[in-house]
């Protein structure tokens, strides 16, 4: 049949040539982004497999960093604690030295200096726990201030109510605070109907007179009467024989627990956990050193086993660092492992093969050329009709 409204042939070259034009845009775009899945259209299972897989790669490559982040802590507090651990070596020889008979005492004695530089020791621990930090956070702890607080629950002139600042303190006792910060101490003895406001503004007044650290305070917290002070270091030292207020006990420092989230990005995951590790709070209080001193032999020996003791509560301390280091090493380990595996293997749904892509293109061009070629002979295939009419 000879038709001049319809060219098959033209229609069949133009699609053919309209399919090798896709198909060598597809693969000019996979290499010019070394992708073999630019689109859903490409590969929509393979495109959501991968997402998955990158989804997991960004979070197990954060926790690798979390995780690094946490090690760098901890061994800033190793690191600290061992220089402790040196302080306290040279205590140790302080205080058996001075724990030795023939060791003079008095004022200008070899105890005094032996003393001194114990505090200067004990002073330089308190230094060290205040001011190590990693990335702007106090290694340690966020302790509060140095305070005391009343051990009394309640009232101890048996009605069971808690303290107030109303509340009638016990004629004839004494409530003291030594400040190594000021050298001062402060002593207050209660009148007849003296009352815990009494004792709190002896204690502003004491501040005021340069007696107690600027920032010395006394109140009412909880029904029980605290001493407190924003000064640096193990300043205070509180005791009181009023059976109102009870005996005063130093405030705990808070501990710094480190804890370290790593995950691999998905709800269930194994990985999906916290790493907690508990570093104590570190003073010459929270090692039971700042009521020693080693002004006679009696006390120089008390001070030895104090010392001693606090060794070992360092070593355990830089034990429990040193076991969570390693397991976060070795987390950090298993994830970038993962992360090297997780890309390989979404480089191999998503990457392009470039040796095939080229030689696919090449096809393409060469299928486009003869397409062109196959198209103009079938318009010119139309022309003969006209023979017929002349």
């Amino acid at each position: 049949m000879i038709s001049v409204l319809n060219s098959i042939s033209a229609l069949s070259a133009e699609n053919s040539l309209s399919s090798t034009q896709m198909s060598l845009q597809k693969s000019l775009t996979q290499l010019s982004t070394g992708l073999r899945i630019n689109t859903g259209s490409d590969d929509a299972a393979g495109l959501s497999i991968a997402n998955g897989m990158q989804a997991n790669i960004a979070a197990l490559t954060q926790s690798s960093q979390n995780a690094t982040n946490g090690v760098g802590m901890l061994q800033t507090a190793d690191g600290a604690l061992s220089q402790v651990t040196t302080l306290l070596n040279r205590a140790v020889t302080l205080a058996t030295e001075a724990a030795n008979g023939g060791i003079t005492t008095g004022t200008n004695s070899q105890a005094s200096a032996l003393d001194t530089e114990f505090q200067s020791i004990l002073q330089e621990i308190n230094q060290i726990g205040q001011t190590t930090d990693f990335n702007g956070v106090n290694v340690f702890s966020s302790a509060t201030p140095n305070s005391f607080t009343s051990t009394q629950a309640s009232l101890g002139d048996g009605t069971g109510t808690p303290a107030t600042t109303d509340t009638t303190l016990t004629t004839g006792s004494k409530t003291t605070i030594t400040d190594s910060a000021t050298g001062g101490t402060f002593v207050f003895t209660a009148a007849a109907g003296d009352k815990i406001s009494d004792l709190e503004t002896a204690v502003s007044n004491a501040v005021s007179a340069g007696t107690l650290s600027a920032g010395t305070t006394a109140s009412i917290s909880g029904g029980k009467l605290v001493i407190a002070t924003t000064a640096s270091g193990d300043s205070l030292s509180v005791s009181s024989n009023d059976s109102v207020l009870g005996t005063f006990g130093a405030t705990t420092a808070g501990n710094n627990n480190s804890t370290v989230f790593i995950s691999d990005g998905t709800q269930t995951g194994a990985l999906n956990t916290q790493i907690n590790t508990t570093i104590s709070a570190l003073s010459a209080t929270t090692l039971n050193l700042n009521t020693n001193s080693l002004t006679n032999e009696s006390n120089a020996a008390t001070a030895l086993t104090a010392v001693n003791n606090a060794i070992s509560a360092i070593s355990a301390q830089r034990g429990v660092i040193g076991a969570s280091v390693n397991r976060l090493t070795a987390a950090s380990d298993v994830m970038t492992t993962e992360v090297t595996n997780l890309t390989s293997a979404s480089n191999g749904i998503m990457n392009a093969d470039v040796g095939k892509t080229v030689a696919s293109m090449t096809q393409y061009n060469v299928l486009q050329s003869t397409g062109m070629a196959a198209l103009q002979q079938a318009n010119q295939a139309q022309q003969a009709v006209l023979k017929l009419v002349q």
